[in-house]
């Protein structure tokens, strides 16, 4: 995994009409006088953009890449064709890679030269938040159009990028400011993703630049350009399919045949979100829970962390939160402030001397936008209340309420939930996966996602699934006039947010060993002494001496998490069948058998989230929908394989155990 990168904004300077141009570069983002002309010239007359919108089928998905997001005219001029000329029910995913995004100010202040795009820049600026290195998933306009910014150097982005490109727009700065976007590596991953009549556009004429792309497999050639600029190049690839990206086993399976029609069972954030995911795709979602509501048991809790428990060395982990905290605090934005969630930052006490050499190295690992170290008297300042430590803030975390968040995404009319559905068994019977209960049949379906946490496993092809169950119990605190000085999420062996109306939430336990989930006295009691090893002086404020534990409210819930702690998502395979296909890695790990992995069509798992699911869960939704529809993943490739539930079968394989 590459290590994480300090996010670098662009440098802008700002000429006398008002316009952007690149510090870095020395160059302009777009021309002083045609502007948005030139985009609609060059990026989507010449690929015949709206006669491939126009023919786009029901559910279909055209994918646009792009090498240099800059100020995003080109995603704009082509979502707002894509809104005039696509089928209703059509799609767009467009992907663009940025190496220096502009700060939210210089976005605004740039995009707003065009009025006339309002429609498409303001949904935009809303969503502009968390923007982080990595890879970032924007969703707009109910799901029918995706963004996907690769934020980082374009060399180390593309090849981590697993997505079927229709049409290439490249839009660097030019060749003689900028090189290093324009070279034969590049140009051989822009091959990689593309397919043969993949279309490619760009402003540039440059000889070297154009051989380089024949050499690649792209017919080129010149054709006129428009006002100062006399000629642009475009063509489309001609070159041989590339060589599969994975192995077998972490390969796309087929795309499920017959209607769009999808089962998930259970309704916590990870069913929630990959049902909305599956609704905003098209797909007619039934949605099986078991209990009277959505978001009953870990999903319950009236406030959850925005947690970043973060690796200064690029982990797997550490990439798949950056991505999933960027896209669950786009997902916030649509929710009511101060009552569903609250951008209040999220501030880690450096508790031990091993935490205080943790955090300074994820201070050197990550730009301040991001995490603050903050000295104890700073610490104090932005949290309100004495505290013992200094520590990281995180200034865009901050609390949900996770049930708001799971109503939000069932709120799509292509869902149905029904209630009081206790699945037992799963049988497959002429292509549809069928959901029963003893001798009841619920429902059935060509596609099922099963997103009931550990229970998963209660289902034969998720039994070796080595998940684990971790009760957790928080402790409702009400509030006091004292207390609501607390102005941020404080965690340090456990967590205390800010007050969500008139109360405070506190916790949350570790037990491993208990299945009731009856709330405990002696549990209220440990969340009281967390508090006290958090802040005397907020425990003091709360008056936690005066209060009767056996009075206190709460409730507990079971944590799901996997040994690696990442979460558990995608299709699934037949476990003795995988085991035989690939049983030669037992004897040599090296091997990668030709042989396409057993899956069991249509089935696919979201599970395992432990205490990040709402970092994790909703991006989960978005990788699981892209499995199903073969769209481009929403995290890197060895991010979407490391979370692959085929990673424990394949493990046990080479280790024999």
């Amino acid at each position: 995994m590459p290590a994480p990168t300090l996010l670098q904004h662009a440098q802008i300077d700002w000429d006398d009409q008002g316009r952007p141009l690149s510090r870095q570069y020395d160059d302009v983002y777009f021309s002083k006088n045609e502007g948005t002309d030139e985009t609609r010239h060059v990026f989507l007359e010449q690929p015949r953009l709206r006669e491939r919108f126009a023919a786009l089928p029901a559910h279909g998905c055209l994918v646009i890449g792009e090498t240099g997001f800059g100020t995003g005219m080109n995603f704009f001029c082509a979502w707002q064709l894509f809104a005039e000329a696509a089928p209703a029910q059509a799609r767009l995913h467009f992907v663009s890679v940025e190496k220096y995004p502009l700060s939210h100010d210089d976005m605004a202040r740039a995009v707003r030269l065009w009025p006339e795009l309002a429609a498409f820049t303001e949904p935009f600026l809303q969503q502009y938040v968390a923007v982080h290195p990595g890879f970032q998933q924007f969703t707009f306009d109910h799901g029918r159009v995706t963004l996907t910014l690769l934020i980082g150097d374009v060399l180390e982005q593309l090849p981590q990028l697993d997505a079927p490109i229709d049409v290439w727009f490249l839009d660097g700065f030019a060749p003689a400011k900028n090189p290093d976007m324009w070279t034969p590596e590049l140009f051989a991953q822009l091959a990689r993703l593309s397919r043969p009549g993949t279309a490619l556009a760009t402003f540039t004429t440059t000889g070297w630049v154009r051989r380089s792309l024949v050499e690649a497999g792209f017919a080129m050639k010149k054709v006129p350009g428009l006002g100062k600029k006399w000629e642009v190049m475009s063509g489309e690839y001609i070159g041989t399919p590339a060589a599969p990206l994975s192995p077998p086993w972490y390969a796309r399976p087929q795309l499920p045949a017959g209607p769009r029609h999808a089962l998930v069972i259970g309704a916590g954030l990870a069913g929630s979100a990959s049902a909305a995911s599956l609704a905003a795709r098209g797909w007619q979602v039934t949605m099986l829970e078991r209990h009277e509501a959505p978001a009953r048991e870990a999903s319950g809790n009236p406030q959850g962390v925005l947690y970043l428990k973060l690796s200064a060395h690029g982990t797997a982990l550490s990439q798949m939160i950056l991505s999933g905290f960027g896209y669950t605090r786009r997902q916030l934005e649509r929710l009511q402030k101060g009552q569903d969630w609250d951008a209040c930052g999220v501030l880690q006490l450096a508790f031990d001397s091993k935490e205080a050499e943790r955090q300074a190295k994820l201070a050197e690992a990550f730009d301040s936008g991001l995490l603050q170290a903050l000295e104890r008297n700073e610490a104090e300042a932005v949290a309100g209340v004495a505290l013992p430590a200094g520590g990281l803030f995180y200034p865009e975390g901050g609390w949900v309420h996770p049930p708001a968040l799971c109503q939000a995404q069932l709120q799509h009319p292509n869902i149905q939930l029904r209630t009081h559905k206790d699945v037992a068994e799963l049988r497959k019977v002429d292509g549809q996966w069928q959901a029963w209960a003893g001798e009841h049949l619920l429902a059935n379906a060509p596609v099922v996602v099963l997103a009931g946490a550990a229970d998963v496993r209660r289902f034969e092809p998720c039994a070796g699934l080595p998940l684990k169950r971790i009760r957790g119990q928080i402790t409702r605190l009400p509030v006091t006039p004292a207390s609501r000085a607390l102005r941020t999420v404080v965690c340090a062996d456990g967590y205390v947010a800010p007050p969500r109306g008139d109360e405070h939430t506190l916790g949350a336990s570790f037990d491993f060993h208990t299945d009731d989930l009856t709330p405990t006295v002696a549990e209220h009691q440990g969340n009281l002494r967390l508090l006290d090893d958090i802040s005397a002086d907020l425990a003091q404020r709360l008056d936690t001496a005066a209060l009767n534990p056996e009075l206190l409210q709460g409730r507990a819930a079971f944590r799901c998490t996997s040994p690696d702690y990442l979460p558990i998502v995608g299709p699934l395979a037949d476990p003795g069948a995988f085991a035989e296909a690939y049983a030669v890695l037992a004897k040599d790990a090296r091997q990668i058998p030709d042989i396409v992995c057993p899956w069991l069509d249509g089935l696919y798992v979201n599970s395992g989230h432990g205490s990040r699911g709402l970092i994790t869960a909703p991006l989960s939704g978005e990788l699981i929908a892209a499995w199903v529809c073969g769209e481009p993943l929403p995290v890197p490739r060895a991010v979407a394989e490391a979370c692959h539930p085929n990673r424990f079968a394949l493990r046990k394989l080479i280790r024999g155990k």
